[in-house]
């Protein structure tokens, strides 16, 4: 079994940061991918960055040159640094891995996300 737990949101005013946090336990042993999505009120859930690979990382237009996605496989965790944060980045912040077990095995798991909300 995969558990997967963030931390790191709250409220914070406009132009302010916060530093997200993903760690993951049980069966995963490595990273392959690991991702942080939104979902605010309304809004469909979107992908906000993932890190992949060599360091591959992709964010969302609506992010890029704010956020930065980090990972530390020593840890088998991830981090979100947000800075310049608007309100329109208030939403529920959840985590994904994709990994593999220390027999290869794939495996995966969704954390139960974290509020970020951001006060204008």
């Amino acid at each position: 079994q995969v558990h997967v737990t963030e931390s790191g949101g709250g409220l914070v005013q406009a132009g302010g940061s916060l530093r997200l946090s993903c760690a993951a336990s049980g069966t995963i042993f490595s990273i392959n991918v690991m991702s942080w999505y939104r979902q605010a009120p309304g809004k469909q859930r979107e992908l906000v960055a993932s890190i992949a690979g060599e360091s591959t990382t992709t964010y969302a237009n609506s992010v890029k040159g704010r956020f930065t996605i980090s990972r530390d496989n020593a840890k088998i965790a991830v981090y979100l640094q947000m800075d310049s944060l608007k309100p329109e980045d208030t939403a529920s912040y959840q985590c994904h891995v994709d990994g593999s077990s220390a027999s290869g095995s794939p495996v995966e798991g969704w954390g139960q996300g974290t509020l970020v909300t951001v006060s204008s």
